[in-house]
C-alpha cells in the first residue's frame, strides 16, 4: 500500500486541473497587476477573472471580494478592522474558535465574551443572543470547527444579528471564519447573513497562500496594514496572481465533490472505531459534522504515539490542529467540549478528502487495533 494521506483539514493536494491552469503565472505570465503594460494588464485579468469566480460562489459582488495571504491574515484583518476606532468594543465568540480568531482578540482592547459549547461541540443560538450588550460590536463564529468538525448554526445567529440590528445604531458586524466549510456547506453570504466571511484556498484543493476575505458592501471597516491601493487598501503589496487564480480555479471544481461518498467513509470508520475498539469516544456531535472528520479519544493511548506508529504503516493522520501540532498543551477545543487533560492528549482527527478510497479506508481500520493494543499494554492500560 502507497501512503494514505487521511489530512485533509489541514491542507490539501492541488487539484492537477488547477496546477495546469496556474502553472503559466509562474512562467510566461509573470507580470505585476501595477503595471499598465501587456505584461501587467494580462495578469490583472487573471485577477478579475478570480475575483469573479470567488464572487459567483458566494453570492456576493466583486468588489465585497479582497485577496489574502492566508486565512490567518484575513482572520486578522476582519477582527482587528471591525475594531478599529470603536470605543470600548465589545465581542462575542466561541470558546472552540480557531487560534486565528482567538489570539487577535487576545490581542485586541476589546472586552470578549467566550460563549461554551456543549459536549457536542455546538453553541446554541439563544447564547449568542443573552451574550449581546449595549457595546457588542462584532460576533464571530466559526461556521464549522476545524479539529472536531461540528457545524454552528451559523444562519440562524444571522437572523438573530439582522433583528437586534433593526433596533441598533450602531450595528452589529457578523463574521464567520468558513475555512473547513467551503467545501461542503452552503456558502452564500445572503442566506447566512454574514457581514465578513473568510476562505482559504489550500483547503480546497487550490495553492497555499491565498484565501480571500468577504467584506459586505458599507461594513466599518478600518484597514490595519498599510502601503500602496493593492486590495482596496486591506493587504497593500504586490498580489500572489499564481496563487489567487488558483483560488479562483479551485472554488469553480468544488461541485465535483461527493459530500455522500466522503460521509459514507467517515461513517464507516466511526462505526468500527466505537464497536471494535474498546473504550473509545467520538468528540463532537455526530450528526452535525462535516462529512469528513472522525475525531476520536483512545483511551490508555496518546495520541501522538497513534499518529507516530500509523505514519510507520504510512498512513498520515493528525492529534489535532495542525496550526497547533507544535505545542504540549491539549487542545482548547477537546478541553472546551469536556474532555480532561489526559483525555484530549489521547485524541486522534482523521479527516478524508476528495481522493480518499475504499481501499485506503479498509487498510486502516486493519491496522488501527493492532496499534491501539500494542500502546496500551506498553502503557500499562
Amino acid at each position: 500500500m502507497e501512503k494514505i494521506y487521511f489530512d485533509y483539514a489541514a491542507t490539501t493536494p492541488v487539484d492537477k486541473g488547477v496546477a495546469e491552469k496556474i502553472t503559466p503565472f509562474l512562467e510566461e505570465k509573470f507580470g505585476n497587476p501595477s503595471s499598465l503594460h501587456a505584461f501587467g494588464q494580462e495578469a490583472v485579468f487573471a485577477l478579475d477573472r478570480a475575483r469573479e469566480s470567488v464572487a459567483r460562489f458566494f453570492g456576493a459582488k466583486e468588489r465585497e471580494i479582497i485577496f489574502m495571504p492566508s486565512a490567518t491574515v484575513a482572520n486578522n484583518v476582519a477582527i482587528q478592522g471591525a475594531l478599529q476606532k470603536k470605543e470600548k468594543p465589545h465581542v462575542v465568540t466561541s470558546a472552540i474558535e480557531h487560534k486565528a480568531v482567538i489570539e487577535p482578540l487576545k490581542n485586541s482592547s476589546a472586552e470578549v465574551t467566550y460563549l461554551p459549547v456543549y459536549k457536542e461541540g455546538v453553541i446554541k443560538e439563544e447564547d449568542v443572543k443573552k451574550a449581546i450588550k449595549e457595546n457588542t460590536v462584532l460576533v464571530s463564529i466559526g461556521y464549522a470547527n476545524s479539529e472536531i468538525g461540528t457545524i454552528q448554526p451559523i444562519g440562524k445567529i444571522g437572523k438573530i444579528i439582522e433583528k437586534e440590528n433593526e433596533k441598533r445604531r450602531n450595528k452589529i458586524i457578523f463574521h464567520t471564519d468558513a475555512v473547513q466549510a467551503v467545501n461542503y456547506l452552503p456558502c452564500k453570504v445572503d442566506k447566512l447573513k454574514v457581514d465578513l466571511l473568510t476562505m482559504s484556498g489550500h483547503k480546497i484543493y487550490g495553492p497555499k497562500g491565498a484565501a480571500a476575505l468577504y467584506v459586505r458592501e458599507k461594513t466599518p471597516m478600518s484597514p490595519i496594514l498599510f502601503g500602496a491601493s493593492q486590495e482596496k487598501g486591506f493587504y497593500p503589496g504586490t498580489e500572489n496572481v499564481f496563487a489567487f487564480a488558483g483560488l479562483g480555479f479551485a472554488l469553480e471544481e468544488i461541485k465535483k465533490n461527493d459530500s455522500e461518498e466522503t460521509k459514507k467513509l467517515r461513517d464507516r470508520i466511526i462505526d468500527f472505531v466505537l464497536k471494535e475498539i474498546p473504550e473509545t469516544k467520538l468528540n463532537g456531535e455526530r450528526e452535525r459534522r462535516l462529512p469528513n472528520n472522525v475525531n476520536i479519544t483512545v483511551e490508555g493511548a496518546e495520541g501522538e504515539s497513534l499518529m507516530m506508529a500509523l505514519d510507520n504503516e504510512k498512513i498520515a493522520v493528525s492529534t489535532g490542529s495542525a496550526c497547533a501540532s507544535n505545542s504540549l498543551s491539549p487542545s482548547h477545543v477537546l478541553l472546551s467540549i469536556g474532555l480532561s487533560r489526559e483525555r484530549a492528549h489521547g485524541s486522534l482527527r482523521i479527516t478524508l478528502g476528495r481522493y480518499t478510497t475504499e481501499e485506503e479506508v479498509d487498510y486502516f481500520l486493519e491496522k488501527l487495533p493492532p496499534i491501539v493494543e500494542r500502546l496500551r499494554k506498553i502503557s500499562g492500560k
